[in-house]
């Protein structure tokens, strides 16, 4: 933690331990025990009178939240606090609160407020309003850490997955296979990503901004892994977004931390082997026909964008398998798959470098980086490595010649600090991703996706806009 989170931090954790040890001496506890971590919790379950086997629920990650929640509010009424914004205040900002109740000289201690005897002295009923208000609360804040730490939907915006993923598809993304990532900017509006509906404004606070923190997973990603991210690339202005409020991305990892990683005629080799090819992934077909317009609801039906060049040319964007289908048609008489050959430099590829003279479909070999790999840097692969280093770890990086400066010092080595991924799209010739802004860091990574839920075709008639064959239909 750096010095500005312990400024922070630090008259938070005072005043808070403060709060507890006045409230637990006027309840007849020793006011010591509001500095020993879980003892304190064990003291509040006396005072409020909870089962101590909820002690168990306060060592498990996440519910403990939940159930701590709770029992500020079981303090606040056994010191006599009832109203709404008092159990609010109980919840949001206890450093202040429980001082304030410690050290009013009119706060008593009144018993155990989730004993029945406890009701029947001290009868209260909640308004209409307040239930509402209440049950409005606790829906809020158990569905925000949810999305947080277990699992978020998430809906397929554009083309560039297509066909594995459909535009309409509706998708749920797993926190917990990867372990759910500590938000890093926890000031935020619940349900809003980056911006308000409507207003158009931030819908958070970036004065505080946490370290990266990832809480234990199930699993570490792996290839193939069909992965939800933020989008690097906004780090950049007119953006400069915190690292988990930039745009959510999907992708399938080709590559990952420590792999070599290398395209030849859009087919992907890592580590010298040819990569696994993702069930439906397609790339852009040239189609010459003999002259009959291709049919737009069949090309529909099969759910294959297509480009009209000409009254006798097209660009469709398929499968192999749709590929050897289409040929099949009696008026086509020509497909053909178009790939970008070796030597047709495009600067709009990672890393923009002309000596890396690459293009989408022959691309590499470029390594990934990995936590704690030390690379040697040089003119071939400056370019390369000079965003991970920069803006991804926080370094100042220059090059002075033939001579590289990290953070003032003059050094040709760079070891790092974070595991690094390549994630592409499975429609190859209609997808931005690595190819064009390069890696993505670990702490970008938000989940892994699970199964459709929903899939919404807005192409459809009116009864054929849900495809139910794919509702809950597994990631491939």
């Amino acid at each position: 933690m750096d010095l500005t989170l312990y400024l922070f931090f630090t008259p938070i954790i005072i005043l808070y331990t403060a709060g507890l040890w006045k409230l637990f001496q006027k309840a007849g506890q020793p006011g010591w025990a509001a500095l020993i971590p879980l003892y304190n919790a064990y003291i509040i379950l006396k005072i409020t009178g909870r089962p101590v086997w909820w002690l168990i629920w306060l060592i498990m990650p996440l519910i403990n939240i939940l159930v701590m929640m709770g029992l500020l509010i079981d303090l606040a009424k056994s010191f006599g606090k009832y109203g709404f914004w008092q159990h609010v205040g109980a919840v949001i900002v206890p450093f202040i609160v429980l001082p304030l109740w410690g050290f009013d000289k009119h706060t008593v201690y009144l018993g155990q407020s989730a004993t029945e005897e406890f009701r029947k002295k001290y009868p209260y009923k909640k308004s209409a309003n307040r239930e509402w208000a209440d049950a409005i609360i606790f829906a809020v804040v158990a569905a925000t850490l949810i999305r947080t730490f277990f699992i978020e939907a998430y809906t397929i915006p554009t083309g560039s997955m297509e066909k594995s993923l459909l535009i309409g598809d509706f998708l749920f993304v797993s926190k917990v296979n990867y372990g759910p990532r500590v938000p890093m900017t926890p000031v935020a509006f619940p349900f809003a990503h980056h911006t308000m509906p409507v207003l158009g404004t931030k819908a958070y606070w970036d004065g505080l901004e946490l370290k990266y923190r990832r809480l234990p997973g199930l699993s570490d990603i792996k290839r193939n892994d069909v992965v939800v991210f933020n989008y690097p690339m906004e780090a950049d202005p007119p953006y400069s977004r915190p690292v988990d409020k930039r745009e959510n991305y999907i992708k399938r990892c080709m590559a990952i931390a420590g792999d070599t990683l290398k395209i030849v005629d859009s087919k992907v080799y890592v580590n010298g082997q040819l990569a696994d090819q993702p069930p439906y992934s397609q790339i852009s077909y040239f189609v010459q026909t003999d002259g009959t317009d291709l049919n737009p609801q069949t090309l529909l039906d099969m759910n294959i964008e297509y480009h009209q060049l000409a009254a006798n040319a097209y660009t469709l964007m398929m499968t192999a398998e749709d590929a050897e289908q289409v040929k099949q048609w009696p008026i086509v008489k020509q497909v053909m798959p178009q790939i970008l050959s070796a030597d047709q430099y495009d600067p709009n590829v990672f890393p923009h470098d002309p000596q890396h003279a690459w293009n989408q479909d022959n691309y590499g070999p470029i390594i990934i980086p990995k936590k704690g790999w030390t690379v040697t840097l040089d003119s071939t692969n400056y370019s390369i490595y000079e965003r991970a280093i920069s803006v991804y770890e926080g370094n100042t990086i220059e090059k002075n010649g033939n001579d590289i400066l990290i953070n003032g010092k003059k050094t040709n080595q760079y070891t790092f600090n974070m595991d690094y991924y390549w994630m592409m799209g499975d429609n190859r010739h209609n997808s931005l991703d690595s190819r064009f802004w390069g890696f993505v860091p670990e702490d970008h990574v938000v989940g892994k996706a699970l199964f459709i839920w929903m899939s919404y075709n807005t192409n459809g008639t009116f009864l054929s806009k849900i495809r139910w064959d794919r509702i809950f239909d597994g990631i491939r």
